[in-house]
């Protein structure tokens, strides 16, 4: 849910009880100065480990005191003691104030801060440095404006195009997915040791639609749910350490996911999470069942976790004293973890948090997401003999038509406090491009395809920008642009054979005047820097390397789920929970076109760049487990740039596992990114390790409960993308 917090009036350094005491005469005098603390909160010893601080703070604590943990407001707010009516006990000295805010993407703030651009954009560079290098600006900006915990980022597993959360999320697979959430992760918590931030992965699990999220329940088996859903969520949480999960709306198997056994069985023992679990906003259904199965903290105010619901639950025999143990210990270790309670927030945070820096990562972002989908005759990039430039649509301007602007796509929609009030328009960053080489610029907004197709019949090369709109709250109703865009662009290239679409989109799109284009450009949720992003790539000082992080389908009736059943789902007999069959089971995402045999509009891992590359050579080599170690393939092949200029090429290792293993199509098991100039070559060798945690050799065996290697081949194939596989190989597993 929308995280539209309201800061309770309190001043900061007032509740940073802990700051004053560690200066209080009192601290301890067997403790050196680095480490001093009060005597009366050893949990204050920093030369404890977190479990230790913790476990004294609630042996020190009353079951009033402990209570405060399992909701936000009382956990967070220590010196003040009622919440929507309801009244705690004073809680003890030495525990810091604490403020969530929404950030998967931004910091969703009223404050001036940066507006990066959408996550879906982050998935498309591929690029993990780039993805902590974002955390740790985000989380720069989080501290300095006062919020210490930021509920982000979030993964999914790409079961519909649709979701209108797709921009928030990473993609269709889960090692991509889950790979870039744990550097994003790393940067939020792991920058300034001085501005500690915890990051909270989010929306655990199933959560693959807005429609009916609420009342929805995802059905599926549990070879599926382990395979599919589970597993960008366990690659994340093996490459770094959120301090929080949040649990989703929807039911998983008709029973709510913030009150399901799985966060206790799957995420805390078997995924091994140690951080605690939190409700998304009013996704608390219960006090009892919902603390026994593994909620530790109800999100915002006091509703199902008040100390009379929970005492009176634990009076009935429903959960035990250790239980609610249990759950405080988790926040409290996870708080300490994270540095809040050494670390008070500011007693002044600031207003403007932005920088020239994190401008110029947003500017990165936009850059290294935007993918290249189609350059026929060499459309781009544009040329010294392109004299006059039309450029069409309303996104391209920051002047509103009808309401939608260059702002309308800088983030995704219902995305509350952020503005984009920084917004750099690609028409002024094309204007200000095309006078360095001469050529003029001639502007329409699209509303009329009349005007809009005299405008480009004057130029030498026309620019369209197409958009949608989509976000938290609504799925998209299908996969076509909105304001007419699919017309707008079919009548500009009708008037200009020379047309590039620029594509401004939170998700894949229908395309049916792609034939008629010469270039397409999908730039997704560009942020505040999206002008300067394209203009750059449209001229070619930068070239283009982004890759689809999901699969672009020619119809809807290609997707892999299809019909009502599986999406949005029905109400068989009355049900006033809608029903969602997941029916397609581990057949989601490109996966699905493999194993259907379908041919997507484009594939996943797809893009084009200004040069060229080949592959060759590819040695594959099964290193057998030792000492309790898990079987590996090591895989080297060679990668050439075969054109004429410098670019990046992301390398794509993917596995077909024995037919036996009812594995549908192929899987990707690695990536890597490697710069290369025109003609250069590099030897690349990569391990695809059974023991990881993305289990890539494996299967789950219901059966059993684990995961196991089958036997037989499996066939290693290497390229540019899941479609573009030019060389091959296999090993045998005995």
């Amino acid at each position: 849910m929308p995280r539209r917090t309201t800061r309770l009036a309190i001043p900061v350094a007032a509740a940073a009880i802990g700051l004053s005491l560690l200066q209080a005469p009192g601290a301890s005098p067997t403790a050196s100065a680095a480490t001093a603390y009060p005597a009366q909160c050893p949990w204050m010893d920093t030369t404890r480990n977190a479990d230790q601080r913790a476990q004294l703070l609630l042996k020190a604590s009353t079951l009033d005191q402990t209570l405060r943990w399992l909701v936000e407001q009382p956990a967070n707010y220590p010196g003040v003691n009622e919440f929507s009516g309801v009244t705690y006990a004073a809680q003890l000295p030495c525990t810091p104030q604490v403020q969530y805010t929404d950030g998967p993407d931004s910091v969703r703030v009223t404050e001036h801060v940066t507006n990066f651009p959408a996550q879906i954009s982050l998935a498309a560079s591929w690029n993990t440095d780039l993805a902590r290098t974002k955390g740790a600006a985000q989380g720069d900006e989080a501290f300095r404006t006062g919020r210490n915990v930021v509920l982000g980022p979030g993964v999914a597993s790409g079961r519909t195009p649709q979701s209108g959360r797709t921009p928030e999320y990473f993609g269709e697979d889960s090692l991509l997915s889950g790979t870039l959430a744990a550097a994003h992760i790393n940067g939020l918590q792991k920058g300034d040791p001085d501005q500690p931030v915890m990051a909270v992965l989010k929306h655990y699990v199933a959560n693959e639609q807005e429609d009916a999220r609420e009342w929805s329940s995802s059905n599926l088996d549990e070879r599926t749910l382990r395979e599919v859903y589970d597993l960008p969520f366990e690659v994340a949480l093996d490459k770094s350490e959120p301090g929080g999960i949040m649990c989703s709306y929807n039911q998983v198997n008709g029973i709510y996911a913030c009150e399901n056994p799985l966060l206790n069985e799957n995420l805390k023992r078997q995924l091994g999470f140690d951080g605690y679990v939190v409700s998304d906003w009013n996704a608390v259904h219960s006090t009892g069942d919902s603390l026994a199965a593994g909620l530790d903290q109800e999100l915002n105010r006091p509703i199902y976790y008040t100390p009379d619901n929970v005492k009176s639950a634990l009076s009935a025999g429903e959960i035990t004293r250790g239980q609610i143990d249990e759950a405080a210990l988790r926040v409290v270790r996870a708080y300490i973890k994270a540095g809040l309670f050494d670390h008070p927030l500011p007693a002044q945070p600031e207003n403007d948090v932005t920088s020239d820096a994190h401008r110029a990562v947003a500017r990165q972002i936009a850059t290294e997401g935007s993918v290249l989908l189609k350059n026929q005759d060499r459309i781009l990039p544009l040329s010294s003999k392109a004299k006059k430039i039309a450029v069409i649509g309303p996104t391209a301007s920051n002047t509103p038509t009808d309401g939608v602007s260059t702002r309308t796509v800088c983030f995704q929609a219902n995305a509350w406090g952020l503005d984009c009030r920084d917004a750099v328009a690609p028409l002024d960053a094309i204007k200000e491009r095309a006078a360095k080489t001469g050529a003029t610029v001639v502007y329409d907004n699209g509303s009329d395809a009349a005007s809009a197709a005299a405008a480009a019949r004057s130029a030498d090369v026309a620019i369209v920008f197409g958009y949608n709109v989509m976000g938290e709250l609504v799925d998209a109703p299908g996969l076509a642009l909105d304001g007419n865009g699919d017309q707008l662009i079919s009548a500009v290239a009708d008037a200009n054979p020379n047309t590039v679409a620029v594509l401004e989109t939170g998700s894949a799109v229908l395309m049916p005047w792609q034939n008629k284009v010469k270039g397409i450009l999908e730039s997704w949720y560009p942020g505040q820097e999206q002008g300067n992003a394209i203009a750059r790539l449209l001229w070619g000082d930068d070239n283009p390397s982004g890759r689809l992080p999901m699969t672009f389908p020619k119809s809807l009736a290609d997707l892999p789920a299809s019909s009502p059943e599986q999406y949005p789902g029905t109400h068989p007999d009355g049900n006033p929970i809608r029903q969602v069959d997941y029916s397609e089971g581990l057949k989601v995402g490109y996966k699905w076109y493999d194993e259907e045999g379908i041919e997507p509009l484009y594939p996943f891992g797809y893009g084009l760049s200004y040069t060229t590359y080949s592959y060759d050579n590819l040695h594959a080599k099964l290193r057998k487990g030792a000492g309790g170690a898990k079987d590996r393939i090591e895989v080297s092949f060679t990668v050439t740039n075969t054109g004429r200029r410098t670019g990046t090429e992301t390398s794509q290792v993917y596995l077909t596992l024995p037919s036996s293993s009812g594995e549908p199509g192929k899987r990707l098991v690695s990536f890597r990114q490697t710069e290369l100039k025109p003609g250069e070559h590099r030897r690349i060798t990569l391990t695809v390790d059974g023991g990881s945690a993305d289990h890539p050799l494996s299967i789950w065996d219901t059966g059993q409960g684990t995961w196991t290697v089958p036997k037989g081949k499996f066939t290693v194939q290497v390229g540019s993308s899941s479609r573009d596989l030019q060389i091959r190989g296999s090993v045998v597993l005995p």
